[in-house]
C-alpha cells in the first residue's frame, strides 16, 4: 500500500514539473507576445487602533504579466492579476 502511494505521489509530482517546463518553453517561444500590459489600482490598507483599516487608493500603475499557467521570466500569469493590489502596512 505504501508503495502504491508513493508511485502516485512521484507520479503527480513530475506532472506538475512537467507542465511547468512545458508552459515555459511555450511562452519562450512566444517571445514578446507572451507578455500583456495590465491597469492595477493599488491602495493601502492600514489597520487603525480601534481594530477598524483605513484604505487609501493609489493612483493607477500599468503592471506586466506573462499569459501562461505558472509565473516565469519573475512576471505573474495574467489570469492570477487583480484590478486592486492591495499593499498592507
Amino acid at each position: 500500500m505504501g508503495r502504491l502511494i508513493f508511485r502516485a505521489l512521484g507520479g503527480l509530482v513530475l506532472a506538475v514539473v512537467g507542465a511547468y517546463l512545458v508552459d515555459g518553453a511555450i511562452a519562450k517561444a512566444r517571445g514578446a507576445g507572451a507578455f500583456k500590459q495590465v491597469q492595477v489600482q493599488p491602495y493601502y490598507a492600514v489597520p487603525m487602533k480601534d481594530g477598524k483599516t483605513q484604505f487609501i487608493m493609489l493612483d493607477p500603475e500599468t503592471d506586466t504579466c506573462i499569459r501562461s499557467l505558472f509565473p516565469h521570466f519573475g512576471y505573474r500569469p495574467c489570469w492570477k492579476m487583480t484590478s486592486r493590489q492591495r499593499i498592507n502596512m
